[in-house]
């Protein structure tokens, strides 16, 4: 579940905000363009959608890499002792 935080850092990854709580009255915008209370709501769903593409991306790349030290003809535990 995303926090008022990862919403602003993925909404305005430059930064120049604060804050308070996850509540759109918390936040202040100190050195950026203010956004609105809606785009800051629809940003839950959005940062959500994003990291679950993010992990899922990151467990392909993983089994990917894995798949590849076994062509090598790594065994099991060395290919988990290279990718943990």
């Amino acid at each position: 579940m995303a926090t008022g935080a990862d919403v602003l850092g993925l909404l305005l990854p430059a930064g120049g905000w604060y804050i308070s709580g996850d509540d759109y009255e918390g936040i202040q915008f100190l050195e950026c363009e203010p956004i609105t209370k809606a785009q800051f709501t629809a940003g839950f769903a959005k940062y959500d959608a994003w990291k679950a593409e993010q992990d899922a991306k990151a467990v392909t790349d993983k089994a990917t890499a894995q798949a590849k030290l076994a062509a090598l003809g790594l065994s099991a535990d060395e290919i988990k002792a290279i990718t943990n």
